[in-house]
């Protein structure tokens, strides 16, 4: 089962005509944002050498991820149908980053590829009215790593609603206060991530603290968001100690928010761990099982993954997917800030649920086809027309973004053997056809989804993409070699840090600069040779 944000029964007020654009930091705060993430996510800077960086972290064997296979490629006549839900999940972005920051290689299955592409706003249009709540956009252009193959970009875009005109929140802090916690980079970050959201809070807002160690305990009840000071003051108190109780605090924290429940607003619980939970309900199906009941209630789950060393990636992330809700890493202040506040109306506010995709391939024009990603979001075929089965959720101005690489008829670069007595693809139609994409959403509200239809086209003359379909295949070819870069046709790091380069643009928080510091730490770290950047425009 698959899911991310929900919020169950709330309604989206009504938007004036002529939606106003959600308040942006000025120029000289986004230029300093950008500037301290260069300095801060890459600690050493680009002087630092490996060995400095390598001394900064232990080793990963403890920590636990889902085992990832990636997409094969898939022969368009055996297998014309390819679907799945959406994902708006961004932990494995930084928390890559922070793997790379420390001057090592994440291990292979910390790399979810969707992820790292989906950390990205590729400032596709947003939707030409709140009949639909986002955009569906598709480009074709050749694949930078292989120029007889072609990439097919999908991209969707929510509408954005200002922070004053979202519904009012009800968010139960799940703070882990376990021994395991007691380190720079958990507990104490833990509290200056709830801070940032704190200063978020409205008067019609309310937050309750629960935490758990070896017992769960309340340590605030449902506060008004304009009594900043009592919460502060109960997130400042909090000390790290003791063993897990994991299960016991998401029980609790669950019954907190039902008896402080908004009827149509924003209902969650925001788990903050390292994920080491070692006394009471520790078996990982009964924790899910756990959070599967709670879907029901109205309330979402948002997990935030913190630490290094023991941190549980996968039951993060999992517990998330099951509890309707988003999963985030958080490694540095300025990433709390990109999930808490800047990013604040897509994490709570859901204004379609159950996003699924399905792609039919014309086997005249695309003989094999590959998914960048998704793995852990694939669907069967016949779940797509299942309003039964569950999906993803898309939030208030979140960007999602799938990638294919396509092999069309008569490549040189076909991966496949092409059989003898094989079927071969029916002529008919129009050739240029690429595929058939269809979507299926429901209102937050609603059990019935709706469905959306589009031909993609191949275009007159195919050439290197647009700006955005050029980053996304850097990210996506940057996610790719560090799993090893099997489809990647000797496509090395360096020339990805080229592609992004040339691809970027203006990039007011510096998110962009810094991907391009990544790369060129992964292309050490695993070429052994540094990549030439171009400087782009704040």
């Amino acid at each position: 089962m698959v899911a991310q944000p929900v919020v169950v029964g709330s309604a989206i007020p009504a938007a004036p005509a002529s939606e106003p654009e959600p308040a942006r930091p000025a120029p000289k705060l986004a230029k300093q944002r950008a500037d301290d993430r260069s300095s801060a996510n890459l600690s050493g800077g680009q002087a630092a050498t490996v060995a400095d960086l390598q001394a900064q972290t232990g080793p990963a064997d403890t920590e636990r991820y889902a085992e990832i296979v990636a997409n094969p490629v898939l022969a368009t006549l055996d297998q014309p149908l390819s679907t799945f839900s959406v994902d708006v999940d961004t932990g494995a972005y930084s928390n890559v980053r922070r793997f790379l920051s420390a001057g090592q290689l994440p291990p292979t299955d910390a790399v979810r590829v969707e992820e790292l592409i989906n950390y990205f706003d590729y400032d596709y249009p947003l939707p030409a009215s709140l009949a639909q709540p986002f955009s569906v956009n598709t480009e074709l252009a050749l694949a930078p790593w292989n120029g007889d193959r072609w990439l097919l970009q999908v991209g969707l875009k929510g509408f954005e609603v200002p922070r004053e005109r979202l519904p009012a929140s009800n968010l139960v802090f799940l703070l882990d206060v376990s021994g395991s916690m007691n380190s720079p980079d958990k507990l104490p970050l833990v509290q200056t991530a709830m801070r940032k959201l704190v200063s978020q809070l409205r008067p019609q807002d309310r937050v309750s603290i629960v935490v758990y160690a070896g017992a769960a305990g309340l340590v605030l009840p449902p506060t008004g968001g304009d009594e900043q000071a009592t919460i502060l003051a109960a997130l400042d108190a909090l000390q790290a100690g003791g063993s897990t109780n994991g299960g016991q605090g998401i029980e609790l924290a669950y019954r907190v928010a039902r008896e402080a429940f908004i009827e149509g607003g924003v209902n969650r619980v925001i788990l903050a761990t390292d994920g080491d939970f070692n006394v009471g309900t520790v078996d990982q199906g009964a924790l899910e099982d756990l959070v599967s009941r709670q879907r029901s209630s109205g309330v979402a789950l948002t997990t935030l993954g913190f630490g290094r060393g023991n941190y549980n990636d996968h039951l993060a992330e999992r517990l998330a997917n099951l509890g309707d809700g988003n999963h985030a890493y958080i490694d540095t202040e300025l990433e709390a800030h990109k999930v808490l506040v800047d990013e604040l109306g897509a994490n709570l506010l859901t204004i379609a649920k159950d996003v699924k995709i399905q792609i039919e391939f014309n086997p005249a024009v695309v003989a094999e086809y590959r998914l960048i990603g998704y793995e852990n979001r694939l669907l069967a075929n016949e779940d797509f027309n299942n309003d039964q089965v569950d999906a993803g959720e898309i939030g208030a101005g979140h960007t999602v973004t799938a990638l294919y690489e396509l092999t069309p008829v008569n490549s040189p670069a076909r991966r496949l053997p092409e059989l003898v007595f094989g079927d071969k693809p029916a002529v008919g139609g129009n050739s240029r056809d690429v595929a058939f994409l269809k979507l299926r959403y429901k209102q937050p509200t609603e059990s019935r989804s709706r469905l959306i239809e589009q031909i993609v086209a191949q275009p007159a003359q195919l050439g290197s993409g647009s700006a955005r379909l050029r980053f996304a295949a850097a990210v996506a070819a940057y996610g790719e070699a560090l799993r090893g870069g099997k489809y990647l046709d000797g496509y090395r790091l360096s020339d990805v840090a080229q592609l992004a380069s040339a691809a970027s643009g203006q990039d007011a928080f510096g998110l962009q600069r810094e991907f391009l510091q990544l790369v060129q730490r992964a292309s050490q770290l695993r070429d052994g040779e540094p990549a030439q950047l171009a400087k782009i425009s704040d």
